[in-house]
């Protein structure tokens, strides 16, 4: 079986080989203390051996799940925000038919995904919706209290109710939440909702292999069993005990911390060349942002798609200033098989084009624009998927997790805390007037009485 490969090549040679090995200790007690719990936010760790952990039981159990609720909806709203939805979403995007809303040939339910938001008229236009559709829907909340995600199920809840019947709502509503703490859980347990945890030791970013994002996943008809088995095979990959020069996740902390620290580059942009994969970068975001912008440190992730952004953001990447670098997702080989045609009047002159797979132009594209950014600067790492499919989702997904959990030691800070997450809340609470903020509340109107 294949693997997941990283070429650093490209980005090592702007700092320089003995730079990047200077790192290997320091990436190396990085991973020891994640193995052995030593580092900050050791309580945070449940992720760690995650994939090797899931048994065959416990899957079966998320299939039976999913397929109640395949068999009872046409319809399956996924009620969650950040990690609650990011992982699950990029999945299914991935795996998916692109115009998947509007061919549905009825074999599998539309996943739609809401409570990531506030946003009124797309509440509403979900709700129109749904009037004409057996939906179920997926509330994930390890508190119930989120503020999108409450509002969202509040609403849901009550439409699958008076659409459904309660007895017939009851089964199609799933709850992912805490074992026995918090709102969703006690709605979980008073409404008789069939319930999944969310263990206590992981968060929310580290969540794709939990419920969090297997059931989604199983519900849009995808085989969970080989993303699993792809992450478990990518967590024996980078152990520790595997060689600095072997183990991928290793070279890329290194490499990220090497140019931070001793390059200058501040900015990372997470390149596709391939559209399914969007919501891949954007649960990266996430998961690198959160865990590593602290402390006034960290690298910025940003995320591209191309050839697309190449037309809005590609003068900037290529001749901006030189604070960012780039790490590129390159499938090998796409699951459809289509050939450029010839025309007669070649009118915009690409016959040159006829008969090569479309694949093979954006191939060049890749090629070409790595070489131009690299020459204009900005050094480049790419990683290889062999094709795009759950076992190497599986591999990228742990990948990237096992990845994170050693920069963030490496830079310095707890990867598995947000504390800044929490600032904006407490203004929106004091703003809302909610009881408990009358002290926020009144100095924040005396603050805006200034400005």
């Amino acid at each position: 079986m294949k693997t997941i490969t990283l070429d650093a090549s490209k980005a090592i040679q702007f700092v320089g080989r003995e730079a990047v090995a200077a790192y290997e200790p320091k990436v190396r007690a990085a991973q020891n203390a994640l193995e052995q719990g030593t580092c900050p936010g050791n309580d945070f760790l449940g992720w760690l051996h995650l994939p090797t952990s899931i048994t065959p039981r416990f899957l079966e159990e998320i299939q039976a799940c999913a397929d109640t609720l395949r068999q009872n909806c046409d319809t399956i709203v996924v009620a969650g925000i950040g990690g609650s939805y990011l992982g699950a979403r990029a999945v299914i995007e991935a795996l998916g038919n692109s115009f998947a809303w509007l061919v549905n040939d009825g074999k599998n339910p539309t996943i739609l995904f809401a409570g990531n938001n506030i946003g009124e008229d797309y509440l509403s236009e979900l709700t129109d919706y749904l009037r004409t559709k057996k939906f179920g829907v997926i509330n994930i909340s390890k508190s119930g209290t989120t503020t999108e995600t409450a509002l969202t199920f509040r609403l849901l809840k009550k439409q699958c109710e008076e659409q459904r019947g309660k007895e017939e709502a009851r089964k199609v509503i799933v709850a992912i939440t805490d074992a026995v703490r918090g709102a969703a859980r006690i709605c979980a347990n008073k409404e008789g909702y069939t319930s999944f945890i969310i263990p206590d030791n992981v968060g929310g970013r580290f969540s794709v292999l939990t419920p969090v994002g297997l059931l989604p996943i199983a519900c849009a008809g995808f085989d969970i069993r080989k993303l699993v088995e792809g992450a478990q095979d990518m967590e024996r990959a980078t152990a520790p005990g595997v060689p600095f020069a072997e183990n991928i996740a290793a070279q890329y902390a290194a490499v990220r911390n090497a140019l931070y620290n001793e390059s200058g580059k501040k900015i990372e942009i997470m390149v596709n060349y391939q559209p399914k994969l969007h919501f891949m970068a954007e649960w990266w975001k996430q998961l690198y942002g959160e865990s590593e912008g602290k402390e006034g440190k960290g690298i910025f992730p940003a995320s591209c798609d191309f050839t697309t952004d190449l037309h809005s953001m590609g003068q900037w990447i290529q001749e901006g200033e030189r604070s960012i670098f780039e790490t590129v997702i390159s499938v090998e080989q796409p699951n459809r098989k289509l050939l450029f045609p010839s025309d007669e009047e070649n009118l915009d002159g690409l016959n040159f084009l006829a008969g090569k797979r479309v694949d093979e132009v954006n191939k060049m594209a890749e090629l070409g624009t790595r070489l131009a950014h690299v020459d204009g600067g900005v050094p480049n790492l790419r990683i290889v998927m062999p094709e795009l499919n759950e076992y190497y989702l599986g591999q990228l997904i742990y990948f990237f997790e096992i990845g994170c959990g050693i920069s963030g030691n490496v830079l310095g800070v707890n990867p598995f805390n947000q504390p800044g997450v929490e600032a904006y809340k407490k203004n929106m609470f004091a703003l809302l007037n909610k009881p408990g903020y009358e002290a926020e509340s009144a100095a924040i109107s005396a603050r805006l009485e200034k400005e």
